[in-house]
C-alpha cells in the first residue's frame, strides 16, 4: 500500500495563477480542472475557477489547490462548512489531502481517522473518484481522503 499526504490550498479565485506560479518554481506537471468541466454551466460566474488543481514534480514536490465557491464562509473568522447545490463549501484555509490507489485502502484510513471526527462529506464514490470523503478530526484539522485517478490534461 502506498499513500501520500499533500497540502491542499484554498483560494478565492486565484488558484490557477498560484498553481502556475508553483509549477514555474518547482517544475513538474500542472493539472487544472474547472467547475465548468464538472458540469457547472459554463456561462455561470465562477465556472472557469479551479475545482481541482495540482502540481506534481519528479523531485517529489506536490501541491493541490482549488477555488472555494463564492458562497462559502470567509476564513479565518468563520471556518464553518456547509453543503449547497451538491458542493462542499468551507472557509478553511487548507486541508490535508491523503490519496491512495484503491477505495478499500483509503476506506480503512477513513474509518480510523473518523473516530471522534466531524464528518463533512461521508466517504464514498464521487463524480471524480471511486472514493472521496472530508472530515475534521478531533484536533480540528480538516482532511480530504480520496482515491487518485488520472486526469486527461
Amino acid at each position: 500500500m502506498a499513500i501520500m499526504t499533500t497540502t491542499h490550498l484554498n483560494f478565492r479565485g486565484d488558484a490557477r495563477a498560484a498553481l502556475e506560479f508553483y509549477q514555474s518554481v518547482f517544475g513538474g506537471h500542472l493539472t487544472v480542472v474547472a467547475y465548468g468541466d464538472f458540469g457547472m454551466p459554463k456561462d455561470l460566474p465562477g465556472a472557469d475557477r479551479v475545482v481541482f488543481g495540482q502540481v506534481t514534480a519528479d523531485n517529489g514536490f506536490r501541491i493541490m489547490a482549488y477555488d472555494v465557491p463564492d458562497q462559502a464562509p470567509a476564513a479565518p473568522e468563520a471556518a464553518a462548512t456547509t453543503r449547497e447545490h451538491g458542493m462542499t463549501l468551507t472557509g478553511e484555509r487548507f486541508f490535508v489531502s491523503v490519496r491512495g490507489e484503491t477505495a478499500e485502502e483509503i476506506g480503512v484510513l477513513w474509518d480510523r481517522l473518523a473516530d471522534g471526527a466531524e464528518i463533512i462529506e461521508k466517504y464514498g464514490p464521487s463524480a471524480w473518484a471511486p472514493g472521496f470523503g472530508m472530515l475534521t478530526d478531533r484536533f480540528g484539522v480538516t482532511w480530504i481522503l480520496d482515491v487518485a485517478v488520472a486526469y486527461a490534461g
